[in-house]
C-alpha cells in the first residue's frame, strides 16, 4: 500500500518505519525542516532501540521517504495516518490542534478518495470532528473514512511492540475501511488475528483506559509500599505473593519512585477532564494522579528524614543513577529524576549525574544552573559523593562493582528508587540502603 504517516515523533516514526519494513511504501511528513533533514541522512532524533537500522535499510530501498511536502504526500498516498502530538492543556484536556491542523492540509490537498487513521491518542468524538473540519475544507468532493487505530507502543520497546503486536485496537464504521486496515495489518497477523474491532468511540476511550489502568496499578504498588515501610512489611515479598495470582500477575505491581514519561501523567489527566466533562468526578483517577505526585517526592524526603532536616542537606554532594523516567528511552519528560534534582538544588545540595543514554538532553533541560555535574561514567558519578540515589533501573546498573562503589564514596549509603538490589546483602556489607516500601537497613 501507498501510505503517508503525519509526524516523525515515536508513534509516527515507528509506524512509518514499521510499515515500511513489511513492504509498504511510506512517506513520512513533518513540518520540522531540520527532523526531515536528519531523517533523511539515515539519522533519528529519538532514541529507541532497534529504529534506526530499520529507518536507514529501508530509505535505502526506497519504502520509506521523508518530507516537508504535505500535498505531495497525500497526493501520493491512500492511507494516511495521523500521529501528531495531543498535549495536556492547563485544564488537563487534550489539545486537538495538532491533529485538526493535519486534517485541514489533508483536506487541501486530497485528489481522491483517502482513508485517514488517527494514530493519535485523543478523547471520544475525536473522530467526528477530524470528519467535520475535512469536510470544511475540500476543494472537490471526495470520498473518505476517519478510523480510530491507536498505538499502544512502550519507549523502549516501541519497535517489538508494533512489529509483534499482542493486539490491534480498530474503530471504524464501514466494511470498506475495515477491510483495508486488514490488508494494511495482514503481515502482523501471520501467527494469528490480533485485530480487535469495535465502533469509533469504543477504540478512542480504550486507549485512554489501558494506560490509566496501568497508572493506577502502579500508584496502588507504591501506596502500598509506602504502608509496608510504616508496617515493617517487605513490599518485595507482598509483591511475589500477589503476583503469583494468575488474576493479577507480576506486570506493573512494581513499586518505585513514580511514572512518568509522555503517556501516563497525559492520559491520567485528559481522562479525568473527559469524565469531568461528562459529570463524572474519577475518583479513583484523581487519587491515582495525587499518589504520583506524591511519590516523586519520596526519595527526597528520605534523604531529609536519614540527614535530619532538609537545611542538613546543604553542602552534601549527591550522586544520582539514571535521568530518564525509565530505561531504554531518552525521555526526560515527568521523570521522577526531575523533582529530585531540582529539590536537592533548592536546598544547596549538590548533583553528580549519569545516566546512559540521555546525558545531551540534560545538559540542555540544565544549562546554565549551577550545581549539577555531569558525569562521564557511572562511578564517575559517584566520586566524593555523600550518597548514591539510584532513580532508573538501566541495566547496567543492576549489578556494579560495589568495592568500588565503596572507594568512591565518602560513605557506604544508598537509596534506591527501584528496590534493584537485595537489602539484607547490603547489610551484610555494611550499607545504610533504602528501598521502596523495605525499610531501612543497615547503618
Amino acid at each position: 500500500m501507498k501510505i503517508s504517516v503525519f509526524g516523525t515523533g515515536y508513534v509516527g516514526l515507528v509506524t512509518g518505519a514499521c510499515l515500511s519494513e513489511v513492504g509498504h511504501d511510506v512517506i513520512c511528513v513533518d513540518h520540522n525542516s531540520d527532523i526531515i533533514a536528519q531523517l533523511t541522512q539515515g539519522k533519528i532524533p529519538i532514541w529507541e532501540p532497534g529504529l534506526e537500522s530499520i529507518v536507514q535499510r529501508n530509505h535505502q530501498v526506497g519504502n520509506l521517504t521523508f518530507t516537508t511536502d504535505a500535498r505531495q504526500a497525500v497526493e501520493q498516498t491512500d492511507v494516511i495516518f495521523i500521529a501528531v502530538g495531543t498535549p495536556p492543556g492547563e485544564d488537563g484536556s487534550a489539545d486537538l490542534q495538532q491533529v485538526l491542523a493535519v486534517s485541514k492540509e489533508i483536506a487541501l490537498a486530497m485528489n481522491g478518495p483517502k482513508l485517514l487513521i488517527n494514530k493519535s491518542t485523543v478523547p471520544v468524538g475525536t473522530a467526528p470532528k477530524v470528519q467535520e473540519t475535512v469536510t470544511a475544507h475540500l476543494e472537490m468532493s471526495y470520498s473518505f473514512s476517519v478510523v480510530s487505530n491507536p498505538e499502544f507502543l512502550k519507549e523502549g520497546s516501541a519497535v517489538t511492540d508494533f512489529m509483534k503486536p499482542d493486539r490491534i485496537i480498530v474503530g471504524v464504521d464501514n466494511d470498506a475501511a475495515r477491510e483495508t486496515l486488514k490488508q494494511l495489518y495482514a503481515p502482523f497477523n501471520r501467527n494469528h488475528d490480533r485485530m480487535v474491532f469495535m465502533d469509533v468511540p469504543s477504540a478512542e476511550l480504550t486507549k485512554y483506559a489501558a494506560n490509566t489502568l496501568l497508572a493506577t496499578k502502579i500508584s496502588f504498588m507504591n501506596e502500598l509500599a509506602n504502608l509496608a515501610e510504616d508496617l515493617g512489611a517487605d513490599i518485595e515479598s507482598v509483591r511475589q505473593g500477589i503476583g503469583s495470582d494468575p488474576r493479577i500477575g507480576y506486570h506493573f505491581i512494581y513499586p518505585g519512585c513514580g511514572y512518568g514519561g509522555s503517556c501516563f501523567p497525559k492520559d491520567v489527566k485528559a481522562l479525568i477532564h473527559i469524565g469531568q466533562s461528562q459529570g463524572h468526578a474519577m475518583d479513583i483517577l484523581n487519587s491515582v494522579e495525587a499518589v504520583n505526585k506524591q511519590q516523586k517526592d519520596r526519595l527526597f524526603n528520605k534523604l531529609a528524614r536519614h540527614y535530619g532536616s532538609e537545611s542538613n542537606l546543604k553542602g552534601l554532594k549527591f550522586a544520582v543513577w539514571g535521568l530518564t523516567f525509565k530505561p531504554n528511552t531518552d525521555d526526560l519528560r515527568e521523570a521522577p529524576s526531575l523533582n529530585l534534582i531540582q529539590d536537592l538544588l533548592r536546598v544547596g545540595a549538590r548533583v553528580q549525574v549519569f545516566d546512559p543514554v540521555a546525558m545531551d538532553e540534560a545538559k540542555q533541560l540544565f544549562n546554565g544552573i549551577n550545581g549539577i555535574d555531569f558525569c562521564q561514567d557511572k562511578y564517575a558519578a559517584l566520586n566524593d559523593a555523600d550518597a548514591l540515589i539510584l532513580v532508573t533501573e538501566w541495566r547496567s546498573f543492576q549489578a556494579p562493582d560495589f568495592v568500588e562503589m565503596e572507594e568512591r564514596l565518602t560513605k557506604k549509603t544508598l537509596f534506591d528508587g527501584r528496590n534493584q538490589y537485595d537489602p539484607h546483602w547490603m547489610k551484610e556489607q555494611g550499607w545504610h540502603y533504602e528501598g521502596i516500601g523495605r525499610g531501612v537497613i543497615g547503618k
